[in-house]
């Protein structure tokens, strides 16, 4: 177990730490957690892995000065999730709980943590670098919306004074950083490290392979300034082979390289196969930790995913090209499920941000190559895209087979357009996968995400037409009735995201297709930093076609978009 205290490190016999992460959360070592990989993965590479979790940043901060100096750099991320979705809902009501600290305390993380936790690191150690990482620090590595402060936020490099970011999945970039600053490779150097940003002096230059955006100070100016930068992002964010990424502030700019390749199938294998206990850190002291709770008997299958839903991060963070274990990495880590403590043969979810999407590639790689499209599924599923199921249905099969192992529900999101059409299923695979999905890895509902029934708010949102819903509960309802199941069909609903009324809603609550429904997953819509939505929600655009677009911002207006739903179902 890697060391969290002055102790511990004694305990070990160290004279030296090599690198020490801070975290928001508790320290979970399992590969569901970010810091847990990443310790992992350094330690793989022989350096000494420290972590601080849930420093105390309100005292005399002795939690930052408590394991000294490392003698490489400090790594600081927020936690899993962004700190001020972790801290405000959609209407900005303060949190009762955090479901990432023992006994789901609330409190135990400032906000925007990642700025905070660095400010204090770059007082007290002026001269060691700091490497930031995670969702919060990914998703805010350019000029973004901030919806708690209703206002345009510069980079989070501008902000915390950080030496390098570190965004999305962060093995190959975060191995290649830490070799660089083991061997006191200069700076022009390490700004050739892919997958990381940093800040830099004078003017952005373009030229070949850069793409420069317009600067932090424009777009205060004009908010169609920002939509365009956006537009640029997430377009070059979609392709195999973007360009560098420039965007001025101050009297410098920040600078984005573009990511490492696809792991392939062997990386992947080679994140996942490591000594992982996949228990909290003994400090907690048996003390229950809820998000543990909810991904203690899970499985990873693979990264990514093509959806290209406007409000969702995953792609910006994890990429849109599916990267996937192999079978035999999958069933390994399976079996050692077996050894965890309470483990009762209960795979709680084998699956991913789309649980699905697992070994689905294009068929011709040469046009994904080339590919500028945001999303394979939407407005329509592209014809490049393989959609067969058949690697999937074996893969369950391989795990059900592992003798101790009763089930294995798929917990995570499916796409039901993957595998069905307004009219019928796509090819030979789909309705295998439907059957085996619903009468074998359903534990009692089957939840999917339609988000909205009417289609000009669909259409804003990135998903396909509400009429595929219809057909998947008119399949649903019959294989159901046929083998004598009472599984239920839950679909998930966003209130109050751009383009919906309150009309929409009242079409939405009052839609025939979800009569005898259980009903009672709505969600607010809560802009979140780089996503299409919340681009819209700020802006009042499009950045797809620069068109106008509705975006209800009055707070009580948006709880009454979600409320009428709910009156709607009494």
């Amino acid at each position: 177990m890697f060391p969290t205290s002055k102790k511990e490190v004694e305990a070990l016999g160290w004279d030296y730490i090599d690198v020490i992460l801070f975290t928001g959360d508790a320290f979970i070592d399992h590969p569901s957690f970010g810091t847990a990989c990443i310790a992992r993965w350094l330690q793989k590479w022989g350096w000494r892995v420290a972590v601080v979790p849930q420093p105390n940043w309100r005292d005399d901060l002795r939690d930052f000065r408590k394991l000294g100096r490392p003698r490489l750099y400090f790594g600081v991320n927020a936690g899993a999730m962004d700190s001020m979705v972790n801290h405000y809902t959609a209407s900005k009501r303060l949190r009762h709980d955090d479901a990432y600290t023992p006994e789901g305390k609330f409190g135990q993380r400032p906000d925007y943590a990642v700025t905070v936790y660095t400010r204090i690191l770059k007082e007290i150690y002026p001269d060691v670098p700091v490497v930031i990482g995670g969702v919060e620090a990914s998703l805010r590595r350019l000029t973004h919306y901030d919806y708690w402060k209703d206002c345009l936020m510069p980079s989070i490099l501008e902000s915390c004074g950080a030496d390098w970011l570190c965004y999305g999945m962060g093995e190959r970039p975060m191995l290649e950083l830490t070799r660089g600053i083991e061997a006191g490779r200069g700076r022009r150097e390490m700004q050739k490290i892919p997958q990381i940003a940093f800040r830099a002096s004078g003017s952005p230059k373009p030229g070949e392979g850069v793409t420069v955006l317009h600067s932090f100070e424009e777009c205060l100016k004009n908010k169609r300034a920002f939509a365009e930068n956006f537009h640029h992002i997430e377009t070059l964010a979609n392709m195999m082979h973007p360009d560098i990424i420039r965007e001025g502030c101050g009297d410098g700019y920040v600078q984005v390289n573009p990511p490492y390749p696809p792991a392939t199938q062997e990386e992947m294998d080679s994140y996942w196969d490591l000594p992982f206990t996949k228990l909290p850190h003994p400090r907690y002291k048996g003390k229950r930790i809820p998000a543990y709770d909810m991904i203690k008997y899970s499985i990873t299958t693979h990264r990514g995913c093509f959806g290209g839903c406007n409000f969702c991060t995953i792609a910006a963070h994890q990429g849109k090209f599916i990267q996937s274990r192999s079978e035999e990495s999958i069933v390994s880590e399976v079996r050692g499920l077996l050894n965890v403590p309470g483990f009762a043969g209960n795979i709680s979810d084998l699956g991913a941000p789309t649980a699905n999407m697992y070994g689905m590639r294009g068929k011709n790689q040469e046009l994904c190559n080339v590919c500028r499209r945001k999303s394979c599924l939407y407005p329509a599923p592209c014809p490049n895209m393989d959609r067969d199921h058949t690697r999937l249905l074996k893969l369950y099969g391989k795990v059900l087979s592992v003798k101790g192992i009763r089930h294995a529900y798929i917990g995570s999101g499916i796409r039901y357009d993957l595998f069905l059409t307004e009219k019928g299923f796509v090819d030979a695979s789909s309705r295998p996968y439907f059957r085996e999905l619903v009468l074998n890895h359903t534990c009692g509902r089957l939840k999917v995400a339609p988000e909205h029934t009417e289609d000009r708010v669909l259409k804003y949102m990135g998903k396909p037409s509400f009429r595929l819903f219809d057909r998947l509960r008119i399949e649903f309802d019959k294989l159901t009735r046929e083998e004598g199941r009472k599984t239920g069909l839950v679909p998930y609903f966003i209130s109050s995201h751009p383009g919906c009324t309150m009309r929409d809603m009242e079409r939405l609550a009052s839609n025939p297709s979800l009569r005898g429904l259980y009903m009672d997953q709505v969600q607010d819509f809560t802009p979140t930093p780089m996503t299409t939505s919340s681009v819209m929600f700020y802006s009042g655009l499009d950045p797809r076609d620069m068109k106008p677009v509705f975006c209800e911002h009055d707070m009580k207006k948006k709880q009454l978009q979600k409320s009428f739903f709910f009156r709607k179902q009494r």
